[in-house]
């Protein structure tokens, strides 16, 4: 097993802080400070993300009626896991998590509590290896039958659009036909505080994340149908106040269905 670094900031830790986590060290404290020392609004983005996310899986099992979800890039656990969202809905989900964090590894236990009429399972497995993430989920996951994939701020990690749109491709081509994804991703051309954070902590040695211009975020969905209202700022995607209007955030996403 890879042995943790706790010398370098790490992506996963800081956004665990963020989101008011315990999974982190001094050093991700420091350049998670540092970071909203520019840009205080990136605690609001991290927890609006991981609300898009909740919100998404609720309407995956209970409007879609979905009952299996495949999650790559799964990060540390924290509140409200995908496994626990679409359990509390349909008890007999399952749910299949992948990345290949030492330190998410280390906590994956916290990932595999299921209810019994349901199934969890975590994969230690490369975001750039689709076709094995698919052969491992299908363990657990009937890919037969409509899969929820979720990908949530994991494509910004990698450095060539391109490829991180390969990767969508082939993650898709191995699901059927009305199986939805569930995308989110930090964008870029929304708020020049949020653009210079970011830019900086690139720097730190850290492992880069990229922003990207809303319309190559909306570029992950293509040949698939949008759930309304499309590919939105994330707080304005279904938001759980009836008449509500949330501020948008330098967060993109949306949820598309495979015809």
């Amino acid at each position: 097993m890879t042995e943790i670094d706790t010398s370098v900031p790490h992506s996963a830790r800081i956004w665990n802080y963020w989101l008011g986590g315990k999974d982190n060290y001094p050093v991700d404290e420091a350049a998670g400070d540092a970071y909203t020392a520019v840009f205080p609004g990136i605690v609001t983005i991290a927890r609006s993300s991981r609300a898009f996310l909740g919100r998404t899986i609720r309407y995956l099992v209970e409007d879609a009626g979905l009952r299996q979800f495949l999650d790559v890039g799964t990060g540390l656990p924290t509140v409200d896991n995908t496994h626990e969202v679409a359990q509390r809905s349909a008890p007999e989900a399952k749910i299949v998590y992948v990345d290949n964090d030492p330190l998410v590894l280390a906590h994956a236990r916290a990932l595999l509590t299921s209810t019994p009429e349901g199934a969890t399972a975590y994969e230690d497995l490369n975001l750039y290896d689709p076709d094995r993430i698919l052969e491992a989920a299908g363990k657990t996951l009937d890919l037969t039958r409509p899969t929820g994939l979720i990908l949530s701020g994991i494509l910004g990690h990698v450095a060539d659009y391109d490829q991180a749109r390969d990767l969508v491709t082939r993650l898709l081509a191995g699901l059927p036909s009305g199986s939805y994804l569930s995308l989110n991703e930090g964008s870029r051309g929304t708020d020049p505080d949020y653009e210079q954070a970011q830019d900086a902590y690139n720097e730190t040695g850290a492992v880069p994340y990229f922003l990207r211009p809303v319309d190559q975020i909306e570029a992950y969905f293509e040949g698939l149908e949008l759930v309304e209202p499309g590919v939105v700022s994330v707080p304005l995607w279904r938001p759980d106040a009836a008449g509500s209007q949330p501020e948008p955030i330098g967060q993109h996403g949306g949820v598309g269905r495979k015809p």
